[in-house]
């Protein structure tokens, strides 16, 4: 079940991300009011992840995907450029999360 709160943490925040140019700094109030609601419910169903997930894997997995899908969807939707530099940047971001994750059950390092 803490995988489900982290995929919606994570959901929550790339919305709350996507809404902020819409927000127009801010002065579009029902935009704002939505973006902080995001942002207020991705931190709330983290705490959630915690409970079983290992902080240091829960946060990268959150930032790391969450920066995966930000840029992904500025592309898409904010017509965003992504160069090559930017694409290799985002593999090594989802092969990090991957080993973030495969490798969570592993004893402290020495």
């Amino acid at each position: 079940m803490s995988y489900m709160y982290l995929i919606g943490a994570i959901i929550s925040e790339v919305v709350g991300t996507m809404l902020l140019p819409l927000s127009e700094n801010f002065t579009k109030p029902i935009v704002s009011g939505a973006l902080i609601v995001a942002y207020l419910l991705s931190f709330y169903l983290l705490t959630f992840a915690l409970k079983d997930i290992p902080i240091a894997v829960a946060y990268s997995t959150w930032a790391g995907v969450g920066i995966f899908l930000i840029t992904l969807l500025g592309y898409l939707f904010y017509g965003q450029n992504l160069q090559w530099q930017s694409i290799v940047g985002l593999l090594f971001i989802a092969i990090g999360v991957a080993i973030v994750n495969t490798f969570k059950n592993e004893s402290v390092i020495s």
